[in-house]
């Protein structure tokens, strides 16, 4: 869902900033250009911003107004969900989805996410040889967020090493939903450095207090159950999903 970011390779997001800097500069910041990327099933927009001193930055801007109906998600839900992915991630301790805000823009309110340098060249498939644990933990995070569109193109290198997952819109629904093109590890044991991350996250889950609360206003409270049902699943069964237990979004790439 969406279009891919579409740069050659200079770095992570807001490389150049700190966290809280960069978190400042995409809520409070001034739109100062706004292009619209060609291909996506949604208005997806490149957007330019500028802040009070001077700093800048990229952004991947999805107006909730120019997010197409779809039958079994609700409608104008798909940013909400952008954010959410990001707040799961973080709550998770996984550096996985770039920084994502839901604030006002040229085209209405929509999700505001942290534009990746990368080379369109390389995704999941030419990665994932290098990057197997990345990938691993990329599955088990669409597994918790059940996201029904990872494609290949989804998955991004930046040129500081790290992998990034984008494009979050359909996510959260409370039916099964993963489609994903990271099939290679089916049926095998997940890493116990993965398993702790969930582990730990579950009491996070289950006082949702903190920055996880915001979840709260993101997803409806039945999208919020499935979500802990799926955690209590991972942890009961420990392996990877089998192939017929999900299935692949198209295009694949």
């Amino acid at each position: 869902m969406g279009t891919k970011h579409s740069r050659e390779s200079t770095g992570g997001p807001g490389r150049h900033l700190s966290a809280k800097a960069l978190s400042s500069l995409l809520e409070h910041g001034r739109i100062t250009s706004c292009d619209l990327l060609p291909g996506g099933s949604n208005y997806v927009f490149v957007a330019q911003v500028l802040g009070e001193n001077g700093e800048a930055c990229r952004a991947i801007y999805k107006p909730r107004d120019g997010e197409n109906p779809l039958w079994d998600f609700p409608s104008g839900s798909l940013c909400l969900r952008e954010r959410a992915a990001y707040v799961l991630a973080q709550a998770l301790g996984w550096r996985l989805v770039p920084l994502t805000i839901v604030r006002g823009g040229p085209h209405g309110v929509g999700s505001m996410q942290a534009f990746v340098d990368h080379d369109p060249r390389r995704h999941y498939f030419t990665l994932r040889d290098e990057h197997p644990l990345e990938f691993q933990r990329m599955f088990v995070f669409d597994w918790l967020a059940n996201n029904a569109d990872r494609k290949a193109s989804h998955c991004l290198l930046s040129s500081d090493g790290a992998i990034w997952g984008i494009d979050h819109g359909l996510t959260f629904h409370v039916a099964p939903k993963l489609r994903t093109v990271i099939w290679d590890f089916a049926g095998l044991p997940i890493p116990a450095p993965i398993l702790t991350d969930v582990e730990q996250f579950v009491p996070k889950l289950e006082a949702l207090e903190g920055p996880i609360a915001e979840l709260c206003t993101l997803l409806r409270s039945d999208e919020l159950a499935a979500l802990k049902q799926r955690l209590e699943v991972i942890l009961t069964r420990r392996r990877f999903l089998d192939v017929h237990e999900g299935g692949v979004p198209w295009p694949w790439l």
